[in-house]
């Protein structure tokens, strides 16, 4: 059994959004909900808050520096300091409202909107494509909660996750132009299980989901097929990355404010039990994969 080593506490009521700067040797991560934003320097055994009251709830590395950033009122630049420069708050009249985002090999961007609401009727979010001169298009619709974004390392494939809808969908994708095409079913994940939530892809094309509600992250196969789960000491585990000197530890995020949904597994208790807020290590023999950065 790998061991699963926390690397810090900040009690993070939303933990999310793990990257890894390759270049940097830094890891980047995020609490959503508290506003705040890490970087942890493996080589000195070092992590620190960078900075707070920005809310963020998905980043990719920019090529100029810096990084985009999406969020619920749109995709801003940021240099991880000053003011955000907004991007785009409305596309083909649909509000912004953005959940994870990713950068492709050409530096365009990914990113999913979502108006999920489970106490009222709610219109369907988006799944959008960000090019560098900063045009935006709708790729495809009907999404209820945007997830986690992969692309596989032969770069024909887009993988998307929609939360509530339990189920990771494959796209084929063409890196020349940035079209996505051929939407089909990955995974769907059991009533039975936790939701899927953030998404990494490994070097030899597999798959690794983040499950909240599920205390556990899942590694499928390309074909869609479960390999291996590993149980992690949070019940609401939120995301990972790859990273470390040769891409081979798995950071995992974890979210430590309970949210009760109407998607929760039977049997689910959202009142007791070690909820989250930790960030996560395990070291492994599987490489990941360096992401891409926007060319903003």
């Amino acid at each position: 059994m790998a061991e699963i080593r926390i690397v810090a506490d900040y009690g993070d009521l939303c933990g999310e959004g793990p990257l890894w700067d390759e270049t940097a040797g830094i890891l980047y991560w995020i609490d959503a909900t508290g506003q705040k934003f890490y970087r942890y320097r493996p080589s000195l055994s070092y992590h620190e808050l960078l900075h707070e009251g920005v809310e963020i709830y998905g980043f990719a590395l920019n090529g100029a520096g810096g990084f985009v950033i999406t969020n619920t009122a749109g995709i801003w630049l940021w240099d991880g300091n000053s003011e955000l420069i907004l991007i785009a708050s409305e596309v083909e009249g649909h509000k912004c409202q953005m959940n994870d985002c990713i950068a492709d090999p050409e530096g365009r961007l990914f990113a999913g909107s979502f108006y999920y609401d489970p106490s009222c009727s709610y219109p369907l979010g988006h799944l959008m494509r960000i090019d560098p001169d900063r045009t935006i298009q709708v790729v495809d619709e009907g999404v209820h909660l945007a997830n986690g974004l992969g692309f596989s390392p032969d770069e024909k494939t887009l993988y998307f996750t929609d939360t509530v809808a339990r189920t990771i969908y494959a796209y084929d994708y063409q890196r020349a132009t940035g079209q996505v095409k051929n939407r089909r079913v990955f995974v769907k994940v059991s009533e039975q299980e936790g939701i899927p939530d953030g998404l990494t892809v490994d070097a030899e094309g597999f798959v690794w989901s983040a499950q909240w509600y599920g205390g556990c992250i899942v590694r499928y196969d390309p074909e869609g097929k479960q390999e291996r789960r590993i149980q992690i000491p949070a019940k609401q585990v939120s995301s990972l990355t790859f990273g470390g000197e040769s891409l081979s530890d798995l950071f995992i995020t974890s979210a430590g404010k309970s949210e009760p949904m109407p998607v929760m597994p039977p049997g689910y208790d959202p009142s007791t039990g070690p909820m989250g807020g930790q960030l996560f290590q395990i070291k492994f023999d599987i490489q990941g994969k360096a992401e891409y950065r926007v060319k903003f």
